[in-house]
């Protein structure tokens, strides 16, 4: 296929790009792998599993109209606010180990947020219907509208253009993520100090974990923001191009 941007859509320097994205993202995944895996088998002096921590948190909140249940999975954990469930994967929801206090302290963390309508969650929440049809119809327009501009069409740059701005909202979506996920972590370790579940010993270990946690979401942020920097560079070289 003949230059896009003057190097070549499959194959140019750009693609620098999309490898550091891909390197962050294995390496957050690693390290979050890593620690999971090393504190999981760690039990706490507590002896509470991630269900009756979860339940424990609601209730020392006030918060009575949220389900926690067991899901299947690994690390598939999270908060629902428009069934007000909270799921625990497998692993979590019938442990006693560090790894698992830490994991649903943070899912409780995303139902105080949603219980004192924290302004990023609701924002997040309201994107998520737009953000799913825009991450389905993004990369098909922009690799369509290339195959149309490359006959001569205009309306191949107006494909891609829509296409692009569909990508940008699922990196902004990414964005507004970021703040929702540290707040979540933050309020889990106030919580568990200030219901004394865990104890100061621990602190440490389920800070580590949900530290890790975080950084794949901000590696894949930075991943998504490369991506659209690339798009960005080899759109606007066409255009100013032809």
């Amino acid at each position: 296929m003949y230059g896009y941007g003057g190097y070549g859509f499959f194959f140019d320097p750009t693609y620098i790009l999309v490898l550091i994205g891909i390197l962050l993202t294995v390496l957050a995944s690693s390290r979050m792998n890593s620690t999971f895996s090393k504190y999981v088998r760690v039990p706490s002096s507590t002896g509470l599993t991630g269900c009756e921590v979860a339940r424990r948190i609601l209730e020392a909140n006030g918060i009575y109209d949220v389900t926690v249940q067991p899901i299947p999975g690994n690390l598939t954990d999270h908060y629902d606010p428009v069934h007000k469930t909270l799921g625990l994967s497998e692993p979590i929801y019938n442990s006693s180990s560090v790894a698992a206090i830490g994991v649903a302290a943070h899912e409780c963390g995303h139902a105080i947020q949603d219980n004192r309508d924290y302004m990023p969650l609701r924002v997040r929440s309201a994107m998520v219907p737009l953000v799913n049809i825009g991450s389905n119809v993004s990369w098909p327009m922009i690799l369509i509208g290339l195959l149309i501009a490359q006959s001569g069409l205009y309306f191949g740059y107006r494909m891609m253009s829509i296409g692009i701005v569909c990508f940008g909202l699922a990196v902004l979506f990414q964005l507004v993520t970021l703040p929702v996920e540290l707040d979540a972590s933050r309020r889990a370790l106030k919580q568990l100090g200030e219901t004394g579940i865990l104890p100061p010993t621990e602190k440490g270990a389920v800070r580590r974990v949900l530290s890790a946690a975080a950084m794949t979401y901000v590696a894949s942020a930075a991943a998504s923001l490369l991506q659209l920097l690339r798009l960005l560079i080899l759109f606007g070289g066409r255009r100013n191009r032809d």
